[in-house]
């Protein structure tokens, strides 16, 4: 098999297509790579253009719908104002259980910090930055 080298690209369902471009573009500052109102899909571009790309695309507000989780890579310097940028935002800092916190949240294992957050239709979102060190004797 070939090796990966990375994740190119992820989507993610929504409600509200304009009320998700409103979040990612304005909110987070993600580039908008391209709409397709037509299809009810969006793309942005995450990093430089060509790196990572996110698809949104509108489901509506049927019954059936799926929280799921992304994690955004950010720097260390980044990270330690995450918590205040989320807040200014307008956006709910939390903890790895979804509950209100403003401190970073430890990833031994990995080693990392991160801090979470909610868009729009309840996908659990995450800024995390890896930490140097070695991982291989932390707890979980």
């Amino acid at each position: 098999m070939i090796p990966i080298e990375g994740l190119f690209e992820t989507h993610l369902t929504v409600r509200s297509l304009e009320r998700s471009i409103a979040f990612y573009r304005d909110k987070l500052g993600l580039t908008l790579a391209r709409e397709f109102p037509e299809r009810r899909v969006a793309f942005f571009w995450i990093g430089a253009p060509g790196s990572t790309m996110l698809g949104l695309w509108e489901s509506g507000d049927g019954p059936n719908r799926m929280q799921l989780h992304i994690a955004f890579r950010v720097t260390i310097e980044q990270i330690e104002k995450a918590s205040a940028a989320l807040k200014a935002a307008g956006i709910a800092p939390l903890d790895f259980n979804g509950e209100p916190t403003e401190q970073l949240q430890a990833l031994a294992w990995m080693p990392a910090v991160s801090i979470y957050f909610r868009d729009p239709d309840g996908h659990m979102l995450e800024f995390l930055t890896m930490l140097d060190g070695d991982a291989s004797s932390r707890p979980l």
